[in-house]
């Protein structure tokens, strides 16, 4: 049994109390009272020689364990879409990465950037919790869905009004996403079996998704080089996790990493310094790094995540 066997275990089981507390059709009526969903897809169409960045809200993930005790996820969230992140992506898994479905709604009342709910989707009830809470987009993770469920929740995303990640790890994952209609394809540099992290997994697999898709290269980035031979190789944008959350400068880290040459010194202007990341931001916020709201409880989320355009 791997870690990857243990969390399915353990989200099936958590799944059917969640359908026993709020039967699907709950969930239907709720999202029936909901606007459109911002454009996921959109938000990630490259611009010219550059890159989106989908940044992450986490606290803890099994491979690297409690990231940022303190942290009031809407203050983080809140400051990525200040200084530029194209999407968010929120963990909501409660169990390994300390998240919690009350963290995106959170963080959906307080910004307007498209958001992704990250977790172990198995069903299609969790595609109308996801659209329900606010989110934008879903992960579908290739390596714990067989193929015709992933078709299928593939479909359902799109019926609930939701974008579709579908992340692979290997070239016969990532033909099976293909196969099952993906347009945002996810290429994870961790493998969640073993938590390896190999930015080269991207170099190898972006070459091999055909024009049309968005290609989004996930976990691992942590330097601006890293960001730009995945993008030298097809990705599309790059999802950043832990590079963000444990940086001392949240916005001069967006900056670089989204290959904004001049980012870091407007960033720097507009945060007195830029030199204090998170605490800076708790001082614009009224004590967001240490004050943990309804949302700041239960933060989570895996270390980086899933990229090509279209």
């Amino acid at each position: 049994m791997t870690i990857l066997d243990d969390i399915v275990r353990d989200k099936r089981a958590e799944l059917e109390q969640r359908r026993a507390a709020t039967p699907r059709r709950a969930l239907e009526a709720r999202c029936r009272e909901l606007g459109p969903a911002r454009d996921f897809e959109s938000a990630l169409a490259p611009p010219r020689g550059g890159v989106r960045l989908i940044a992450e809200v986490k606290r803890a993930s099994p491979s690297r364990g409690v990231l940022a005790p303190s942290l009031d996820p809407v203050a983080l969230a809140t400051l990525y879409a200040r200084h530029g992140a194209d999407a968010i992506s929120v963990l909501t898994d409660e169990k390994y990465f300390q998240g919690h479905l009350d963290v995106l709604r959170d963080v959906r009342a307080a910004v307007e950037t498209p958001l992704l709910r990250k977790d172990f989707t198995l069903d299609e009830y969790q595609l109308w919790e996801a659209r329900a809470a606010g989110a934008d987009a879903a992960l579908l993770i290739v390596a714990i869905l067989e193929p015709p469920l992933l078709r299928d929740l593939v479909h359902a995303a799109k019926g609930v009004g939701l974008a579709a990640l579908v992340e692979c790890h290997t070239a016969a994952e990532l033909e099976i996403a293909l196969a099952a209609g993906a347009r945002i394809v996810g290429i994870n540099n961790r493998d969640l079996r073993t938590f390896e992290t190999r930015i080269e997994t991207t170099l190898e697999l972006a070459p091999r998704v055909p024009p049309g898709h968005v290609v989004v290269s996930e976990s691992g980035f942590f330097t601006a080089e890293q960001v730009r031979r995945v993008v030298e190789a097809g990705a599309h944008a790059v999802l950043v996790g832990e590079g963000l959350v444990r940086a001392p400068d949240v916005a001069a880290k967006i900056a670089e990493l989204a290959l904004r040459t001049t980012g870091l010194a407007r960033a720097g202007g507009e945060m007195g310094g830029a030199t204090t990341g998170l605490a800076r931001a708790g001082g614009e916020m009224g004590g967001a790094t240490t004050g943990p709201g309804r949302a700041g409880r239960e933060m989570g989320g895996g270390s980086t995540g899933p990229g090509r355009a279209g």
